[in-house]
């Protein structure tokens, strides 16, 4: 038996497959997140725990034709193996160019391969935006299901972009008693156009408004996102939130770049992880540059527990307290900086499962890469 056969999806089968169902995506990166704490899982990099590989390119290129570097400007290779029931491995490879959206593209074009595992042939080839973006706010929805205060009304969004989309969903899925949502953005159009995004995904929430400052955003808000994509010009260009203008109780979501006083992160806030793997890999690969360069904040943390300021025990992970080791929330005035990296076993554990729902629903178009391989 050579004959090898994958499966294409596009964007629209992978709708049919239940990309954008954040309740099941979200269950799904919670198994993918004990799978890795648990260790059944191999990523890029020396020690398996790496985001990837990248390419960039420079300010001034000598080589006629070379791209120059640019605002988010670079392709990357996400692989990894996932255990448990997944089995699997890919990879979700992307080209980004902000640019992209002055020809109505998205930044990011996202294609994934998910391949058995055994025989490394191709299960299938699929669209992957949607796929990227969903898995991105189900691990903030881990946060959510777990730490978020079980009668949460009120909402911030800092950033409303793309992720902070599938964020919000994730967010108003698990706690649909939020009422009021709070959205500070860059520019007026920007926040009305994902105020109508709300509106009419979410028409339970009463109460969309725009905020001018950080501070107005957030007041008495029980669960803040920060969506910010992360600045050029370093941490003291990323969106600041003063101690000061926090609600006792409030649940940060912090898939992106957010800035808070060391004071307020050593002695104030519990600090929770997605993966402390993925942090000391980052500290491997940009040493103290990881949190200017990527502006996630857990980055942030790790460094201030390498410089001997934050004991090792503050950093948590997400999976301890899914699986009961740890408490989920110690008292309703703990305020919870949850830090999220993004990892391709969540990309592998995503399309693992919507490809078995795409074979089960035969969708999508299954393509013959070969029936006898020419060199064997």
């Amino acid at each position: 038996m050579t004959a090898i056969n994958f499966r294409y999806l596009s964007e629209q089968d992978m709708i049919a497959a239940g990309v954008t169902d954040i309740a099941r995506c979200t269950d799904v990166m919670e198994e993918a997140l004990i799978l890795l704490r648990n260790g059944d899982y191999m990523m890029a990099g020396e020690h398996g725990n790496s985001h990837g590989a990248m390419i960039t390119f420079p300010e001034v290129p000598v080589h006629a034709g070379m791209p120059c570097d640019g605002p988010d400007r670079r392709f990357m290779a996400m692989p990894a193996y996932l255990g448990g029931r997944f089995g699997t491995t890919g990879v979700k490879w992307y080209g980004s160019n902000t640019a992209n959206r002055a020809k109505g593209l998205p930044r990011s074009i996202h294609l994934f391969t998910l391949n058995d595992t055994d025989t490394g042939a191709p299960l299938a080839i699929m669209s992957a935006n949607l796929l990227s973006a969903y898995r991105t706010g189900a691990v903030p929805g881990v946060g959510v299901k777990h730490l978020a205060r079980e009668d949460a009304k009120i909402a911030a969004v800092v950033g409303p972009g793309v992720i902070a989309k599938s964020v919000i969903d994730a967010t108003l899925t698990l706690r649909p008693g939020i009422d009021t949502v709070r959205i500070k953005g860059r520019s007026a159009a920007g926040v009305e156009s994902f105020a109508a995004y709300i509106r009419e995904n979410f028409p339970q929430v009463a109460n969309v408004v725009a905020a001018e400052t950080i501070e107005e955003a957030i007041a008495d808000a029980d669960i803040v996102m920060a969506t910010t994509s992360t600045d050029i010009e370093g941490s003291g260009a990323f969106p600041y939130f003063p101690a000061s203008a926090i609600k006792p109780g409030a649940l940060f979501l912090l898939p992106a770049a957010a800035r808070f006083d060391d004071d307020f992160v050593i002695n104030q806030a519990r600090l929770v992880l997605d993966a402390r793997g993925l942090y000391d890999a980052w500290a491997e690969e940009y040493d103290t540059q990881a949190y200017e360069l990527l502006g996630i904040p857990g980055t942030h943390f790790h460094d201030l527990m390498r410089e001997g300021k934050l004991p090792e025990s503050k950093l948590e992970e997400i999976a301890d307290v899914a699986t009961g080791k740890i408490p989920a929330r110690r008292n309703n005035e703990e305020i919870i900086l949850y830090s999220v990296g993004g990892m391709p076993i969540e990309d592998v554990a995503w399309a693992t499962d919507l490809y078995r729902s795409a074979e089960q629903q035969d969708l999508g178009q299954v393509l013959n890469l070969w029936q006898t391989p020419v060199l064997a």
